[in-house]
């Protein structure tokens, strides 16, 4: 959730008139860590995944399904082994946005051995079994993307009730009360975002439109307390939200890569660039809300939607006169420009032209710049008032405070003060599956790509026009198998041969060659397998894994999760998005008017959690799930290394120290 500063937040009234104390001193403290760090080499390739869970509770007898807000408690619990044993626990734990979720992630990072790869889904198991044993009869910890009842009648447990007229969110569906309690950054967030907007954010998501779906779909507000301003808000044929709560309060699967140098993270930065797409089609698993079927399958645009602070000026709809910029996407959306180079940056990037400077004065290249600049045309949206006046040597606060709060697909994250940690790139899109398998699948996937992008030398990047196409693809129903996505052809080499003497451009390595010839669109299923000229991400990924020494388990991990990841992206398996549309439009009670009742949602989340718990039996696995996982579940993943394997690591350090880095092709 980002930065998780302790004291006593101040009003949005207050927290505006420091926001240039705020940015000013971001900057500095940026400069200053840059100079610090920018020549920082040999880290180890470090990594760790964030899985974020929903506590749910479960009434058998009465056939419901709720959110249960016992976060702060279970919290307290989880934290515990990490206060009693700081430098030594398997598992870490974190608040998130509501009081139905914590994120766990491992306890230290993987590193760069193969068999690491072989613990993430056992550290997934612990993390999801430690949730359980905090919790009550009938209480399950699920790895749900959306809840999808969230916000429709009564939905928590205990029962909470909305407060339209007062409060941080002012939701007609969404109590204060399901914010979490336990540190005041959510609610001020919550606060302050509709205060600076002028507004409720007004999110809306097109509904499926079924046999017996009204038409036009538009709900009457007034019997939610709406005095108007929501009705305006809502558009006709869409699902109608109106706070942070439905946006924040989905979950998510992120990754973390540590480089070894500053050069190496904004390689990664780029280059994962064009895969964010992909891999939010291919984790698809969102396709309703507020109780109602929509006709998305994936949560980015809600999310988008819901902290959408701009203000009416900033969104072009009036003349600039109390504004600076007019800002062209929300604080959560896809990256406006690459870090490594420049010419396929082509969204016209709104940064501020003081900051830049002061950047470029300080001896800090163009393409970072521009890209802290741009960041920093936000305000910040929470403020402490023991945090108004830093050290700029030493606290990094306002520089995190605003990078914190521009939630975008990828981050870039320079190195924290007084750390051994080192820079690091965030891959922020995915959606978090129902099971360990899957999301260690994804996870593992993603960072055997860091590896083969990095020793092969792999260009996918594309202009970002093209990337923001894609992610707008990324959304729509069942896109892993109806939608096509530019994607480049030629990833082996810089640029691909010019064709013609119109639209020549200059390439990063000096050669010349025409823009729109270096992509294509391809199904995922092309670009996951390849096809024609193009090798494919899994071909590329086992011929890496050719040139590794892998011992047998993790060897027989990576297979099972690469052919699950190529099920999914040819559609023999179902993304998890399609599966619960599919539950959900031939259980007996739908009524094909796209509402999720309480005994569909009861009877779907059930069927999540036996799943989740893996309650099933190998020979029963297939029918019961319906082609969402394999027949087979059942990898070798394991908690600990042996000690054979660990003798590798010794050789890794060796290779460090002798070349600075592990992507050398060795």
């Amino acid at each position: 959730m980002g930065l998780l500063t302790e004291g006593s937040p101040l009003s949005w009234k207050d927290t505006k008139s420091h926001a240039d104390h705020v940015r000013k001193h971001g900057i500095i403290q940026f400069i200053n860590e840059f100079k610090r760090l920018r020549n920082r080499t040999k880290d180890v390739l470090y990594w760790g995944d964030e899985v974020e869970y929903m506590l749910v509770k479960l009434d058998h007898e009465n056939k419901t399904a709720k959110l249960s807000l016992k976060a702060e408690s279970v919290l307290q619990t989880l934290q515990q082994v990490e206060k009693d044993h700081p430098d030594d626990h398997p598992t870490t734990w974190r608040p998130e946005y509501a009081s139905y979720m914590v994120e766990g992630t491992p306890g230290k990072p993987y590193g760069g051995l193969m068999a690491h790869f072989n613990l993430v889904e056992a550290n997934m198991r612990r993390r999801r079994m430690e949730i359980k044993e905090c919790l009550g009869k009938d209480e399950i910890p699920l790895s749900l993307t959306a809840f999808p009842r969230l916000g429709s009648g009564d939905f928590t447990k205990p029962q909470t009730t909305p407060t339209p007229d007062a409060g941080a969110s002012r939701s007609l569906f969404f109590s204060d009360e399901v914010i979490f309690q336990g540190h005041p950054r959510f609610r001020t967030l919550t606060r302050n975002i509709r205060e600076r907007r002028g507004e409720k954010v007004a999110i809306n998501v097109p509904i499926f439109k079924d046999t017996n779906t009204p038409s036009p779909f538009l709900e009457d507000l007034t019997q939610y307390g709406d005095k108007g301003e929501s009705q305006k808000g809502a558009k006709p044929d869409h699902i109608y939200m109106d706070c942070m709560g439905f946006g924040m309060g989905c979950s998510c699967l992120q990754v973390t890569f540590q480089a070894c140098n500053i050069e190496e993270a904004r390689t990664l930065y780029d280059q994962l660039t064009p895969l964010c797409p992909i891999l939010l089609a291919l984790t698809a698993a969102s396709p309703i809300y507020r109780g109602f079927v929509s006709d998305l399958d994936t949560r980015w645009t809600v999310i988008s939607q819901s902290v959408d602070d701009r203000t009416e000026e900033e969104r072009g709809l009036k003349p600039l006169e109390k504004e600076k910029f007019v800002i062209n996407k929300s604080r959560y959306d896809s990256i406006d420009s690459y870090l490594s180079c420049d010419i396929y940056s082509d969204i016209d990037l709104v940064y501020d032209r003081d900051i830049y400077q002061q950047l470029i004065d300080a001896g800090i290249d163009d393409l970072v710049s521009r890209h802290v600049a741009h960041l920093f045309i936000r305000d910040p949206i929470s403020l402490f008032s023991e945090k108004i006046h830093q050290n700029d040597e030493e606290d990094t606060d306002h520089f995190e405070n605003i990078q914190s709060t521009n939630w975008q697909t990828m981050r870039f994250k320079p190195p924290p003060p007084k750390s051994n940690i080192g820079w690091r790139v965030e891959f922020r899109p995915m959606e978090v599956q129902l099971t360990d398998f899957e999301n260690a699948a994804y996870t593992t996937f993603l960072v055997l790509m860091t590896r083969v992008i990095l020793t092969f030398g792999l260009k996918f990047i594309i202009p970002l026009t093209k990337v923001d196409e894609n992610l707008q693809r990324a959304f729509k129903r069942d896109a892993v198998l109806e939608q096509k996505f530019y994607f480049r052809k030629d990833i082996l080499t810089d640029c691909s041969p010019p064709e013609a003497e119109e639209c020549i451009i200059q390439c990063c390595d000096g050669r010349q060659c025409r823009l729109q010839d270096q992509y294509t669109e391809m199904t995922i299923n092309d670009i996951i397998h390849g096809k024609d000229d193009f090798p494919g991400l899994i071909p590329l990924i086992e011929h890496y894994l050719e040139m590794e020494e892998i011992d047998i388990d993790t060897s027989c991990t990576l297979k099972q999760y690469l052919n699950f990841i190529s099920a999914r992206a040819s559609g023999k398996l179902k993304t998890t998005a399609r599966w619960m549309r599919d539950f959900v439009t031939s259980h007996p009670d739908y009524k094909q008017d796209s509402v999720v009742t309480e005994t569909i949602n009861y009877d779907l989340l059930m069927k999540c959690a036996k799943i989740s718990e893996e309650q099933f039996t190998n020979e029963h696995f297939q029918a019961d799930t319906d082609k969402l996982l394999p027949p087979v579940v059942e990898t070798k993943t394991s908690d600990e290394i042996p000690q054979a394997v660990l003798k590798q690591q010794e050789l890794i350090n060796k290779k460090v120290a002798r070349n600075g880095t592990l992507m050398n092709g060795n």
